[in-house]
This record gives structure tokens, C-alpha cells and sequence, in this order.
């Protein structure tokens, strides 16, 4: 049973403190010059009537910091937006602790559960505002349930973590502050959920501004659409809410209210060359000595086209902290080298991820031939054989690593020998023979021939900005080539990559990177161990029948896989650790039988750069876009020296 009330909380091994409000700063509170102008202006209200009652109190890193500049990022490609949840747009109702080992409050001022989790209530922060100053209340996640969560008319797919037996939890307003969510049958993950990257919307919706676009609340919602270039008020709702992808949601964003320590004044899309995004005068956390967050005036994230141009910004010193595309095991030294040049350092970030690149075929392709064929385990099972994984690791990884499936990290106590270690050695004649089994014919060129007589092809759709997947790639091909699979690679933007692969179903194959590999991280995404969400991409229509059975593109999985999500819904059930880590165990036996994906290896640590004139920053952090880092550092209370 979890059980948050406003008090103080250590986020881990860090020295970042979540802190209750302190009465003392009643009549304290101070802000950034700029914002004070605009009080003394009268364009803003002061800033004792912008807080909450009760603000959260966040104790720094390092040091109190000072107000002003600029902390100077980079997006890369047109579909790398999600990298913003990182950065400043993870704001949940609870956030993760900075190692990972918990909850801690946040924009919930408590937070709990009852004995049997199933049945949770929520109190929001008295007096808490939209960065346009308009109040945060139940109001707001009212408008999230009825019109993104139940309205099936809007169709938006997600938020299982709100659902139990496939059914919706129930929403109670109780106040302007409070609500209870009930759940049919008990979710003891829920409160992980909830904090999870990108997971919670209920932060994310606001009422005052989303309503125009909802023919619920504006009968000239259709006219309003066809002026915005939709051609009903669902998709124009759509757009605005911004729920369908991560993109979506922060494309063109500068006018949507949020509660984040910066808001968009130039949103992607809006501009070419960079976006911007200013101190919100609303935001509601404070330091202990009661300065309004954040310190920095404004993130600027210039727009560039691939990791390489991003790799020479950085060197040059035009990157305040980066870790996404850059820090790959081949530019370290090159980054080492040019650290003085940059004015920058390294940080550490611990492994979370199930392996450096994962191999994913298309379980569900529309190709009835090549689905038959990719469900195949021991063609699978034959293709990682073909695999010499010392020789990728020496050559890509710069011998940084060991031959390892997608799997848990050895000294984890989820970790499972057979998941881990089942076809990574290297035999090319036990890899033709396997294949022999299952596609003996060939072409004159010695391809093998499927069902139909086609030279069996393989394409591995790649998202253009994974460097090291890249790199890979060109030693990967020609092994599978050697055993007889015409494997190609098609590189392409990431807003295809996401269109092509996460969305379709005519893709024969992929590689990915993400993942967990131990502990809570393993049980909130097992995407490679049981397909519950749409990182599941080896099973797209497995999934969807898993999360909406009435969606037209779901597919009944197979019995085994079945057992493996009956596996999961137990999990949810489940509230203590104890238990829960004993039904993941029987998961991961599952994925290890169903042997859905292979890896290359487990990653080792990785490394990010940091300007040595950035304050606050945690030096060692975990890895992942569950854990979204670096935001449960806090970045609000990062400064310049």
C-alpha cells in the first residue's frame, strides 16, 4: 500500500530533497528580475497569488542558484520530440526518485492508496495554476476522463495504467482538490505508472483551453476545425490534445497551457532553425530559501538534421548537456579530446536498457508468407546463431560489452540464464542447418527462396539518428547474408520510422534500443518480455488486442503468448514486491521460451557532457526514457555559474 502525504522525502541517493512547504517563506517568496518587472508592469499578478498554498520545496543538488540564461539544447531530425519529456515536460502527479527506487510527490500534494490497491485518492495542490494562470483543478482531470480516457468518439488508445480487467477505473470528484480513482480488480502498480515518462495525462489536459475544440463543450467546434485545416472537430481535438504521439504533443504547442517550468514561446513547427521555451511565472515549486523555479530563464533547442551536426555543436560548446544520439562508445574519445575545446565534462549514466540493440521481425506482418516464417522461433533462434557478436562488439562497441540477449542484468535477482544467454553463441553451420529446416531452397545467387519461391528479403527499417545501429548494421548484413537471408537496411527520418513501424504493419523488421533490464524498470516496461503496449513493435496487433480487443487492428495472440499477458495482469494485481518479483520471474521465464527478440549485448555504462559552467547536475543517473533522463533530477533547479 502506498502512502505519500506532504512531508519530506529523500529522492534517493541524491542530495535533491523534496521538502513540505515551509510557513516561514510566507511572506519570503522571491523571483527572477525579469518576472518582478511584469508584476511592477502590472502584465502579472504577484507572485504570492501565482503560487500554490502549499509549493513544493525542492532542497538543490549543489547550491541555491542564481536567476538567468539560457540552457542550450538540440533536437534532432523532425521526430525526435519525445527527447522534451526529458528535458522539461515531465511533470506527473508523482515523479521518480533520482535512483530510481521509488515514488516521490509532485504535482499531487498526497497521494494514497488503500490496503487492497484498488482504490486510490489524490489531492491536488490548493491554488496551483496553468502557466496562463488559469487554476489547476479536478476540473481538469474531470475534462481528461470524459473527453481523452472514455469518449470513444475521440478514440485515443493508452493509459492502461487507469484500467483494470480491461475495464476503466471510476472517477470521483470529491472536491476542487480531491479525487478518487477505483479500480475493478486491485493495481499495486499503479503509483509507478503514474510517474512513468509521457504516461500521465491528467497533468497535461487543460479544460479552459481544450474545450473550444470538443463538440461537447463548443456546438461550433466542426466550424472551428475546418478554419484549422481538420475536416471534423475530432481531428482538430486530436491535434490539440496531442495524445495520439509524442510529436503531436508538442508540435505547435505555443498556445496550450501547461504545468512545466518552461512553456513554449516558439513551439516545433513553428520554427525552422530552433524552439524556444520561457520561465512559466507560474510554476510552483520553490527552493529552500524561497525562489520560485526554475533558475534559467529559457531553453533553446536548436533543430538539426542528424547526430553528426549535433556531434560538432557539441564539441564546439554549443550543447549545455546532452546525452540522446551523441554519446555513443565510438565518440568518446573524439569528445574526450575536444572537452577543453567545449568547456565541458562527462557524467555517468547507469544501464536500464535490455540490450544495445534489439533485432525485432514483424510477428504480425501483412504478409501472410513472411508472418508465418518470423513466428517461426528456431528461424529466429537461427538467425541470432549466425550472429558474431565479439566481433560488433570489438568493432562498434570498442569491446565494451558481452554476448547477451535482451534480458536482465546478471546481478539483479530477476536476472534468468536461459533469457540471457540462449543462441548468442556464434556457429554458422548450426545457423545454416537450423535454416536448412525451414527455407532449404535457394536461387542462383545463393538466396534463400520463401514459400512462394521470392528470394527471401528481410529489410530492417532503421531510424536514421541511431548512429551505433547504423554502424552495426554494416557487419550485421553480410553475417546474415552468409547463412543465406538477402538482409537489407533502409535507413530513414524518425517521424517515418515512427509512421512506417510503430504505426503500420508492412514493415518486415526493426532494431531498437530501449527496454529494461532489472528490477522496477523490467515490470513497467517489458516490452520485449510480454507485447502490453506499442513498444511491443515485434507485435503491433498483439498488443492492441491486449489494450482495446475491439480495436479493428487487434489480432487474438497465440496461446503462449496469452498466458504471458494473463502473467502481466496478475502482475498489476499484485501489490507487494515480493509477490510481484515472483510473477515477473515467471514473465521472463515465458519470454525466454517464446524467445520473442535477440540482442547483441548488454550495454555497458554510458556517459552524457555537461558545460562546466552547469550547476546542480546529478553526476551519476540511470539511463532511460521511462526514467526520462535527466528530468527526475529536476532540471528546474540546474543553473549557470
Amino acid at each position: 500500500m502506498i502512502k505519500l502525504k506532504r512531508r519530506a522525502f529523500l529522492a534517493g541517493t541524491s542530495a535533491v530533497f523534496i521538502l513540505p512547504a515551509l510557513p516561514v517563506f510566507a511572506t519570503e517568496f522571491k523571483e527572477a528580475d525579469i518576472l518582478k518587472t511584469k508584476v511592477s508592469s502590472g502584465a502579472l499578478p504577484a507572485l504570492k497569488d501565482r503560487l500554490p498554498e502549499n509549493p513544493l520545496v525542492v532542497k538543490p543538488v549543489e547550491s541555491v542558484g542564481k536567476y538567468g540564461g539560457d540552457w542550450n539544447m538540440a533536437l534532432v531530425g523532425g521526430g525526435s520530440l519525445s527527447m522534451l519529456f526529458r528535458y522539461q515536460a515531465y511533470e506527473p502527479l508523482l515523479r521518480y526518485t533520482p535512483d530510481w527506487s521509488g515514488v516521490t510527490l509532485n504535482v499531487a500534494e498526497s497521494f494514497e492508496g488503500d490496503a487492497d490497491s484498488r482504490v486510490y485518492t489524490i489531492r491536488l495542490r490548493k491554488g496551483m495554476k496553468w502557466s496562463d494562470g488559469h487554476p489547476y483543478t479536478t476540473a481538469d482531470i474531470k475534462f481528461w476522463y470524459d473527453t481523452v480516457f472514455t469518449d470513444k468518439r475521440v478514440a485515443f488508445v493508452g493509459q492502461d495504467h487507469w484500467k483494470s480487467g480491461g475495464k476503466p477505473a471510476k472517477l470521483e470528484i470529491v472536491d476542487e482538490q480531491t479525487f478518487k480513482v477505483t479500480f475493478d480488480k486491485p493495481n499495486g502498480l499503479f503509483p509507478l505508472q503514474v510517474a512513468w515518462a509521457n504516461n500521465d495525462q491528467t497533468t497535461r489536459t487543460p479544460k479552459h483551453y481544450l474545450e473550444q475544440f470538443h463538440i461537447d463543450f463548443n456546438p461550433k467546434a466542426d466550424e472551428l476545425a475546418k478554419q484549422r485545416g481538420f475536416e471534423s472537430w475530432i481531428a482538430s481535438f486530436q491535434a490539440a490534445a496531442g495524445f495520439q504521439d509524442d510529436n503531436a504533443f508538442f508540435l505547435n504547442s505555443s498556445k496550450k497551457p501547461c504545468v512545466h517550468a518552461w512553456m513554449f514561446t516558439i513551439a516545433p513547427g513553428e520554427n525552422t532553425e530552433r524552439a524556444v521555451a520561457e520561465r512559466n511565472p507560474y510554476y510552483w515549486k520553490v527552493d529552500t530559501e524561497g525562489n520560485q523555479l526554475p533558475y534559467m530563464d529559457r531553453i533553446v533547442y536548436q533543430m538539426v538534421a542528424d547526430p553528426q551536426v549535433l556531434l560538432l555543436k557539441a564539441m564546439q560548446g554549443e550543447v549545455d548537456l546532452m546525452d540522446q544520439y551523441i554519446a555513443t562508445p565510438n565518440n568518446k574519445s573524439v569528445l574526450y579530446d575536444a572537452r577543453e575545446q567545449g568547456g565541458y565534462d562527462f557524467y555517468t549514466l547507469t544501464s536500464t536498457e535490455a540490450n544495445v540493440m534489439n533485432f525485432i521481425f514483424n510477428l504480425n506482418h501483412n504478409d501472410e508468407t513472411k508472418r508465418t516464417l518470423f513466428r517461426n522461433k528456431d528461424f529466429r533462434a537461427a538467425l541470432s546463431t549466425a550472429l558474431d557478436r565479439q566481433s560488433l562488439i570489438d568493432a562498434v562497441l570498442v569491446g565494451q560489452g558481452a554476448a547477451a540477449q535482451p534480458s536482465i542484468k546478471k546481478e539483479d535477482p530477476l536476472y534468468n540464464e536461459q533469457l540471457a544467454t540462449q543462441f548468442t553463441a556464434y556457429d554458422v553451420d548450426k545457423a545454416n542447418a537450423m535454416l536448412d529446416q525451414i527455407v532449404p531452397k535457394r536461387d542462383d545467387q545463393n538466396f534463400r527462396l520463401d514459400e512462394k519461391g521470392r528470394r527471401l528479403t528481410i529489410i530492417f527499417e532503421i531510424d536514421q539518428a541511431r548512429a551505433v545501429f547504423l554502424d552495426l548494421f554494416q557487419l550485421v548484413i553480410p553475417m546474415f547474408q552468409a547463412v543465406g537471408i538477402d538482409a537489407q537496411m533502409r535507413s530513414m527520418d524518425r517521424s517515418l520510422w515512427e509512421t512506417r513501424v510503430r504505426q503500420g504493419r508492412d514493415f518486415d523488421a526493426t532494431a531498437h534500443q530501449f527496454g529494461a533490464n532489472g528490477g522496477v524498470a523490467a515490470m513497467l516496461d517489458p516490452r520485449y518480455y510480454v507485447p502490453t503496449d506499442a513498444n511491443a513493435m515485434y507485435a503491433p496487433a498483439w498488443q492492441l488486442w491486449y489494450r482495446d480487443r475491439a480495436n479493428a487492428n487487434a489480432e487474438e495472440p497465440p496461446e503462449s503468448t496469452k498466458s504471458q499477458l494473463a502473467l502481466y495482469d496478475k502482475l498489476k494485481a499484485t501489490s507487494d514486491s515480493s509477490g510481484q518479483r515472483e510473477v515477473m520471474k515467471q514473465i521472463l521465464q515465458g519470454a525466454a521460451d517464446n524467445f520473442y527478440v535477440f540482442g547483441i549485448s548488454l550495454p555497458p555504462d554510458g556517459y552524457g557532457i555537461v558545460k562546466n559552467n552547469m550547476k546542480n547536475i546529478t553526476k551519476i543517473m540511470p539511463n532511460s526514457f521511462g526514467w526520462p533522463t535527466p528530468a527526475p533530477t529536476m532540471p528546474e533547479q540546474f543553473y549557470k555559474a
